[in-house]
């Protein structure tokens, strides 16, 4: 017996939906997520407020749908740059890039920032926002690294990973800020250098900041 693929209606309520997160991705970097308002983002995806109703139940939700596609993409390409490396030393290299690279990625490190304010600034939603964030991180399968390179499996508590996550990406997050704010001060090539020192110091003996 052959499975049935989705219907019609199934297949219009995903390409809505996967408009609706494009769409959210460029009103969100243009006019910042605390201003961004629903009707635009309906409006740029060529829907209306029904249509992003029918999707989502608020600029949140939608948010964290887009955060969690964005998080999905980078888990595929690490693992698809992992395999094709033989050796391992050129696995711990593949890493290291995937992590240098998220620096170029500036609208998306911006606008998570952003989130992060506006989380912030809104203390009654702020525990129910973070917690959120957290399912979505603890949700990915990251575990294909260890199996890929064996050597980062090692005697690390889970509150040691989580810090050394935090870190790096909270040093990523802040190098990209600054350069953004002022070139003059920081290059790119000096926030990748920057970048490297702090993966290669805060990986050593500990689980990986991929997420």
């Amino acid at each position: 017996m052959t499975s049935r693929g989705p219907n019609k209606h199934q297949q219009k309520t995903e390409a809505t939906r996967r408009k609706l997160l494009k769409a959210a991705r460029r009103v969100f970097a243009r006019d910042g997520f605390d201003a961004a308002r629903i009707e635009d983002i309906a409006a740029e995806a060529g829907h209306t407020r029904g249509a992003f109703y029918a999707n989502f139940d608020t600029k949140e939700d939608l948010f964290f749908a887009l955060l969690e596609q964005e998080a999905t993409k980078r888990l595929i390409e690490l693992r698809a740059a992992l395999e094709r490396c033989e050796p391992v030393a050129e696995r711990m290299r593949a890493v290291r890039e995937f992590y240098l690279e998220r620096a170029n990625d500036r609208q998306w490190v911006m606008l998570t920032l952003e989130f992060r304010l506006y989380a912030v600034r809104h203390s009654r939603m702020r525990a129910k926002l973070a917690a959120a964030h957290r399912r979505i991180r603890f949700s990915l399968n990251f575990s294909f690294v260890g199996q890929l390179i064996p050597s980062l499996v090692k005697q690390t508590s889970t509150e040691e990973e989580e810090i050394v996550k935090a870190v790096l990406e909270a040093v990523l997050s802040g190098l990209v800020l600054e350069r953004a704010y002022d070139p003059r001060r920081i290059s790119e090539e000096q926030v990748l250098s920057a970048l490297g020192r702090v993966f290669d110091t805060f990986t050593r003996g500990s689980a990986l900041a991929l997420k």
